[in-house]
């Protein structure tokens, strides 16, 4: 029997996973809210245990933190864990309509588990995040550009806006340049970093990517990738934090932008973190199909 992907008031239900080392949980869980869904936060003990939990779901997301201390490398130990033990059921739940996303910390796990960008379709690791170019922290709000014709639910229409970053491994690299060329060819490049000049880099009609300097590229990213998602647009990755920016006055020029504030609260529009989140829900909501669950 299936379970349900939707809860109150149909709502889409939203598994935002907990576990060692995970420290953005709950605020992702208050965006997901935010945005109409319900969100439930879920140990991936949990998981493990009992699989089919995942296909109660709508949306699966890996929030930002320093899972298993990073220890072995940013994600490694986590992704390592989900691709053994939830690797097969994943990938059912997503070939079946599910979302995906994971930021940060979760965007490094998703890629070491060769979730993303997935491009062969057997799950490998294509892609990396790796330590920063400067040689630390980056704790900064950077301006992102989305791709136009991505695919991707969770970006589509998406302008510009800046967001918060901090990481220490957020370096975007690819296997070879077979596998760069493909995310270029494929349009799996979702947001890139861009300059605050408003000529940051936009893929597309072989155009030359843009320079853009350390710190609007605050890690030395490829391509200023920011973030990908795989061939179905449903499975996302970024490193920003769209869940750190859920109300306009976590901006730090917000005092400065006091009248557009005002108005943006007035207006009860969604803040530019909010509307990357609320993109996704609204995809799963428009999702007709229900993930099946293999036997245990």
């Amino acid at each position: 029997m299936r379970a349900p992907r939707r809860g109150v008031a149909g709502r889409v239900k939203v598994c935002v996973i907990t576990g060692f080392g995970i420290n953005a949980d709950e605020e992702l869980a208050l965006a997901f809210e935010m945005a109409g869904a319900e969100a439930e936060r879920v140990h991936v003990r949990d998981l493990i245990d009992a699989p089919r939990l995942l296909f109660s779901y709508g949306i699966l997301a890996f929030p930002g933190g320093f899972s298993f201390g990073d220890h072995l490398g940013s994600g490694k130990v986590f992704a390592t864990l989900f691709r053994r033990s939830l690797g097969v059921a994943m990938a059912d739940f997503v070939s079946a309509g599910g979302l995906a996303i994971g930021i940060c910390n979760g965007f490094q796990v998703l890629a070491k588990m060769g979730a993303l960008p997935n491009l062969s379709g057997a799950g490998v690791q294509e892609v990396s995040l790796i330590h920063n170019d400067s040689g630390r922290f980056e704790d900064r709000w950077v301006r992102v550009r989305f791709e136009r014709d991505c695919p991707c639910a969770w970006t589509r229409g998406l302008p510009d806006m800046d967001l918060p970053v901090r990481h220490g491994e957020g370096k975007f690299v690819t296997k070879s340049r077979e596998v760069r060329d493909a995310l270029e060819a494929r349009k799996l490049v979702a947001l890139r970093y861009a300059g605050r000049g408003g000529e940051g880099p936009r893929a597309g009609e072989g155009a030359i990517i843009d320079d853009v300097p350390y710190p609007d590229d605050p890690n030395g990213s490829e391509g200023h990738i920011a973030g990908i998602c795989d061939p179905s647009g449903r499975v996302f990755g970024l490193m920003p934090h769209p869940e750190a920016f859920l109300f306009a006055e976590n901006h730090p020029d917000w005092s400065r932008q006091g009248s557009a504030t005002l108005s943006m609260r007035a207006a009860g529009n969604l803040s530019p973190g909010l509307l990357i989140i609320a993109s996704g829900v609204r995809a799963a909501s428009d999702t007709p199909r229900m993930p099946k669950s293999r036997p245990p």
